[in-house]
């Protein structure tokens, strides 16, 4: 099976850097893939588009040399099936609260023995190759989205879930839990203390650690900090941002 770039980064010890599609456009994607992404993330939790559109979204990613992952829009055993069987290679599951529900996500990306995990990968076997059914429950990541109170106490018990390979932060939901509100400083506490207890209880348990990032300065920060997989804001965003810098310049030019 076609190796999964992340996991070969994340066994040297070196952070990859995800782009997060959230705009319904394989070029967007395409943008993202050949932008210097490790990694393609199209979010169908938060991104105003269907399924359909989606996989059409990973079939862009899937040719470019980014990894191609989905957010799915919840614990979704048919929806994780899919966006599988479409070729993702990995899994980021949201609101992931305890090890039970770890235990039904992992359910749903491994085949069995490992999981329970239909068998129909027709997209999953061009991209990935004929080994596809023995080679994907050791390539095909599944992330667990840690973003709620509930999801911090658990944190342990969860990292423990077999066929699981770590989590992934949902940083607003998560300053939500702790302070009432989606903005944070991810440099002061409580923000600070919690996703420095989500890094390191990664490691300790030998699994990976992604995080959303509002921004690129806060993804070299957690990439400086350790992080395995960075995703530094989404399409939409950047392109707000880079939209404002360029208007204003001309506005400032105008008077």
């Amino acid at each position: 099976m076609k190796p999964n770039r992340l996991k070969e980064l994340h066994s040297n010890g070196r952070c990859a850097i995800a782009g997060w599609a959230s705009i319904a456009s394989p070029f967007s994607v395409e943008l993202l893939g050949h932008g210097g992404c490790d990694a393609v993330v199209v979010d169908l939790q938060h991104g105003p588009f269907s399924m359909d559109a989606g996989v059409v979204m990973l079939h862009a990613a899937s040719a470019t040399p980014a990894v191609p992952l989905a957010r799915v829009s919840g614990n979704h055993f048919a929806e994780i099936g899919k966006v599988l069987d479409a070729g993702a290679y990995g899994v980021i599951c949201p609101l992931v609260d305890d090890a039970g529900q770890a235990r039904a996500f992992v359910q749903a990306v491994r085949y069995p023995p490992r999981g329970g995990r239909s068998f129909g990968p027709a997209r999953g076997l061009l991209v990935g190759g004929k080994d596809y059914f023995d080679a994907a429950g050791d390539t095909v990541l599944a992330l667990a989205m840690i973003e709620t109170q509930a999801g911090m106490d658990a944190l342990d018990d969860i990292l423990a879930v077999d066929g699981l390979d770590g989590v992934f932060v949902g940083p607003g939901d998560l300053s939500i839990a702790l302070t009432g509100r989606p903005q944070f400083d991810w440099r002061t506490d409580p923000m600070a203390r919690a996703l420095a207890r989500v890094r390191d209880a990664s490691r300790r348990a030998g699994r990976y650690a992604g995080i959303w990032c509002v921004d690129g300065a806060m993804a070299a920060d957690m990439a400086r900090a350790g992080w395995d997989l960075v995703a530094p804001g989404h399409d939409a965003g950047m392109l707000q941002a880079e939209l404002g810098v360029r208007v204003r310049q001309v506005r400032d030019a105008i008077g």
